[in-house]
């Protein structure tokens, strides 16, 4: 019984599912149920459990008696990669942008109805943020949220959730029709603020990162105090740095522009 336990409990499984999935870094590609259970140490009633959800999930394929890798872990192989490559590109404007406006900078991603921080360089002068690198806030309380979710399809905003939409911050915007409104501005100024939106006195001003395609693809923000620091002065900073950026990944210029 004992052993059972420790087989369904969520630790055990997700230090199984790893150690299963570490063997295919070696030069091996495909492996039977008895070679996967003899070199794990795991038991081999567990290992086949196992294997067939992952299956299920495609992260292994099932060719006969043997299993080897799955699509879903190339689709997110890819996407680790290119958020790595993402954040190498953009460091530099990064740095020149926190250079320029002594505050704190992001670089987020849209994953679902939240972004994730991938890169964040730290202000001194910027209070403490709820953000980190690796972590997720609802976009509609972020400026990043915001300028991403204004470069989808509106219809996509159902996917937020049931209004009232959750509060982050003393004035998250919880009307989806509100917020709907002001996507449609952000998309057309390719620039988003946040006031106390996601945290208390801290303010937002956020642009996005466009690719070849013309997909935002991130968005890169920069966060003050709002007691202390004019948050629409940030606005224009961002919005360079943003730019350009989106030409380093290939992104076409608007009509009319000189970009």
């Amino acid at each position: 019984m004992r052993s059972i336990e420790r087989d369904t409990t969520m630790p055990s499984m997700i230090s199984r599912v790893s150690t299963i999935l570490r063997l295919y870094l070696r030069e091996e590609s495909e492996f039977t149920v008895s070679e996967l259970s003899r070199r794990t140490g795991i038991p081999k009633a567990s290992v086949s459990r196992i294997a067939r959800d992952l299956v299920d999930e495609s992260i292994l394929e099932r060719d006969g008696d043997h299993f080897r890798l799955g699509i879903r872990l190339f689709e997110l192989g890819q996407q680790a990669s290119r958020t790595t490559d993402l954040r190498r590109v953009a460091a530099p404007y990064m740095y020149e942008l926190m250079s320029a406006t002594k505050q704190t900078v992001h670089l987020a991603v849209l994953e679902g109805t939240e972004v994730v921080y991938v890169h964040r360089l730290r202000s001194k002068l910027t209070p403490p943020l709820p953000s980190r690198i690796g972590g997720r806030l609802p976009a509609h309380a972020t400026g990043v949220g915001k300028v991403l979710l204004a470069f989808r399809p509106l219809e996509e905003l159902d996917r937020l959730g049931d209004p009232p939409l959750a509060a982050l911050g003393p004035r998250t915007i919880t009307d989806p029709e509100v917020l709907r409104s002001e996507l449609h501005t952000i998309r057309m100024n390719r620039l988003s603020y946040e006031r106390e939106e996601s945290v208390a006195d801290v303010g937002c001003a956020a642009s996005p990162v466009l690719d070849a395609n013309g997909r935002a693809v991130a968005a890169l923000s920069v966060s003050v105090h709002l007691s202390s620091t004019d948050l629409t002065k940030m606005g224009p900073a961002v919005a360079v740095a943003a730019r350009a950026l989106s030409r380093q990944l290939g992104a076409p210029g608007r009509p009319g522009s000189a970009e």
